[in-house]
């Protein structure tokens, strides 16, 4: 198709209605953040995504089909102007944009995420002029160079673990004018050397909060991190640091995941059907609870996934025909959960009872009333890191 001579006159109203429509459903409440959304031009951080098909392969899986301005520049300019996640690499393999392909499932290691979430989590750090910020996760380097007009680029840093990803991030920047200082680095250990920060953001998510990250911040300064676990259960806090190198924070609403930290990432547990036949040997019992209460599309769910996994911090989950099972690749514990009925049988196996460490969550949490999200605290100290609530027993995330 015949390219436009400058595709940025195209762009500049589709900018201002994205920032309108962005507007009218709360997102940026901050004048500022919505003039920065008005001015960042996101099409030149992606110039190829996927995005994937109205329907699935013969095996189910997504088809993800490549977008880029040649291939279709209507598609490609009119996706980089919605509120949409667009992944741009799949497995960690940098796709060749000037000849994409398919892709049929995979897991996204890269993306640029959609702007209201973008924007929602610089607000949410409370990120104001004046302030020191690291990026954990520069991705396509948009949400970047939103941080760089809001904020200017001396006070932003931003590292990517993916050297191939921040040179592309940084064409992009540069290119426009901003010059945030970036470095390929493992958000795990954040970036000594434009320590401290008054506020760090990480765009994706970890097990537990990286020690670095807690030194490297200013006392008073906040922490806006994602939680997850290798059940896929997600929480954010926003971290207060403290004098004497601690901090607390209260768990945010709502249901947002990321991807994990390839260092956090849950490793590769094999064939579900050898765990249920070879480490799953008990006779049964009724299940007290039904894994349906933490994998049901509900916000509760979605809460009681993450408090679950801190009971059983390496098992995994996933569904065996009607069966849904949790191995545990460290201990070599299992559980299979089928369905008798209305109710549920559950058998274990291995040195920890996978399941019935679940359920003691689970009950623990109805017994107080169901408590949402924000009635926790995460506590990070010297020697651990608790979530707490005033109404229950203090729950262990995993040592990071």
């Amino acid at each position: 198709m015949t390219m436009p001579a400058d595709p940025e006159t195209d762009a500049a109203q589709l900018r201002q209605t994205m920032a309108s429509a962005l507007a009218e459903n709360g997102a940026p409440a901050d004048p500022a953040w919505r003039e920065a959304v008005e001015k960042v031009p996101r099409h030149r951080f992606v110039p190829g995504f996927y995005l994937p098909a109205d329907v699935r392969d013969g095996q189910g899986l997504t088809v993800w089909e490549p977008v880029t301005a040649e291939l279709d520049y209507g598609r490609w300019l009119a996706a980089a102007y919605t509120d949409t996640t667009l992944i741009t690499q799949f497995d960690g393999d940098e796709p060749d944009w000037k000849q994409p392909s398919p892709r049929h499932g995979g897991a996204p290691t890269s993306s640029s995420t959609l702007p209201s979430l973008v924007i929602r989590m610089w607000a949410d750090a409370d990120v104001r002029e004046g302030h020191r910020v690291l990026e954990i996760g520069t991705g396509t380097g948009y949400s970047t160079a939103l941080a760089c007009q809001r904020l200017g680029s001396a006070a932003v840093t931003s590292i990517e673990v993916d050297p191939h990803r921040l040179s592309q991030a940084a064409d992009a920047l540069y290119g426009l004018g901003y010059t945030p200082a970036l470095a390929v680095a493992d958000g795990m250990y954040g970036y000594w050397p434009e320590a401290p920060f008054d506020r760090i953001v990480a765009a994706c998510s970890f097990r537990a909060v990286p020690p670095a990250l807690i030194a490297q911040t200013r006392p008073g300064g906040k922490i806006l991190i994602t939680l997850s676990g290798w059940l896929y259960g997600y929480a954010r806090v926003l971290l207060t640091v403290g004098d004497d190198g601690t901090g607390e924070g209260a768990l945010l609403g709502g249901t947002v995941s990321f991807m994990s930290a390839r260092t956090h990432a849950a490793p590769a547990f094999g064939n579900p059907g050898h765990w249920a036949a070879h480490r799953v040997d008990d006779d049964g019992r009724p299940a007290m609870h039904s894994p349906q209460r933490i994998t049901a599309a509900t916000e509760e769910a979605f809460h009681l996934r993450f408090l679950a996994q801190t009971a059983v911090h390496d098992a995994q989950m996933t569904v065996l025909g009607e069966s849904v099972l949790l191995a545990d690749t460290v201990t070599g514990s299992a559980a299979l959960l089928t369905p008798q009925g209305s109710d549920w049988e559950v058998r274990e196996g291995g040195p920890v009872r996978l399941w019935e460490q679940v359920e003691s969550v689970l009950t623990a949490y109805d017994a107080v009333g169901r408590p949402g999200p924000e009635t926790f605290t995460l506590h990070v100290y010297d020697g651990g890191q608790h979530l707490r609530n005033p109404q229950m027993p203090g729950l262990p995330l995993p040592k990071p």
